[in-house]
């Protein structure tokens, strides 16, 4: 089943690209046609391409690794904070921190630069400081808050980008290209598909078709992270089976040890036939006294 339709992108403008003298050569294959100047992108192949990128999200955010959401286009920006914080996955709307991915241990450094002035926030340090200082830490703390705290739990590197408009965000796209990271994109006619892994041709300007996409890429993240709760949730399970399994041998054992002298008792009376071997030792002893006599 398909997570969108064709009639669903068409009401929403996802079949617009750009002038044809803006057009990137690379993306022919995506192109329906053109009409008065403008390539109209093929539907059909966008409705494939959502899909493709939708399964490998869902694989990504069920093995419990981070995807990064890319936009900083102001028509796209509401949007993609909005479906970000829906899925509990970091995004980037402001400008993009330069040697995000390629320098990440000092991107990480002013993460946390920001949780320290927190601290001194919450413990009074502020207090002793004066107005100056005060007013200088409160615009450092605000401006990393706008450029980095959408990414404040990001501990280690994302899995996966998202990137909406690839031609704007290259850097991005190249910073995640050198270190191997799987980039998924909205790919419009003027831009290059050459460095995105998963492909989905349609048009990145029109808030519609931003939602459109992205609506079908966060639902599909959205059942990978159930599909991992429900997994995680039968591991318990079946941890907690198996301790009470193993809490239960040494009960069993301790049964059998109450119960074996129980039958000790009831097999005691096969004593009895001893006296028996007693009363042949007289005829033994008597066989030894007539040996040296045959002698």
């Amino acid at each position: 089943m398909s997570r969108t339709n064709f009639d669903q992108l068409l009401e929403a403008g996802c079949h617009f690209g750009h002038l044809k003298r803006k057009w990137n050569p690379a993306m022919a294959p995506y192109i329906f046609m053109e009409r008065n100047g403008i390539h109209i992108i093929d539907l059909h192949k966008t409705v494939a391409k959502i899909d493709e990128a939708a399964d490998a999200l869902r694989q990504i955010a069920k093995s419990g690794k981070k995807i990064l959401f890319v936009a900083t286009k102001k028509q796209a920006k509401d949007v993609v904070a909005e479906k970000a914080v829906s899925i509990n996955m970091p995004y980037v709307i402001e400008r993009w921190p330069g040697g995000m991915l390629t320098n990440f241990p000092t991107i990480r450094k002013a993460v946390k630069k920001m949780a320290s002035i927190d601290k001194l926030m919450s413990d009074g340090t502020y207090s002793n400081l004066s107005k100056r200082e005060i007013l200088q830490i409160s615009r450092q703390r605000a401006k990393l808050e706008k450029n980095l705290g959408s990414i404040a739990d990001l501990t280690r590197l994302p899995s996966a980008l998202f990137v909406v408009d690839v031609m704007k965000e290259h850097i991005a796209v190249r910073e995640a290209n050198r270190l191997g990271i799987p980039v998924f994109g909205i790919v419009d006619t003027n831009s290059d598909p050459n460095n995105i892994d998963f492909i989905i041709p349609a048009n990145d300007d029109a808030k519609d078709s931003i939602e459109v996409i992205l609506n079908a890429c966060c639902a599909a993240i959205a059942e990978g992270l159930e599909e991992r709760k429900a997994e995680k949730a039968d591991e318990k399970a079946a941890q907690a089976q198996a301790e009470e399994a193993e809490d239960a041998k040494p009960r069993a054992r301790r049964a059998r040890k109450e119960a074996a002298p129980a039958k000790a008792v009831e097999e005691a009376p096969v004593e009895e036939e001893a006296p028996v071997a007693e009363e042949e030792a007289p005829e033994a002893e008597a066989a030894e006294e007539e040996a040296p006599a045959a002698e």
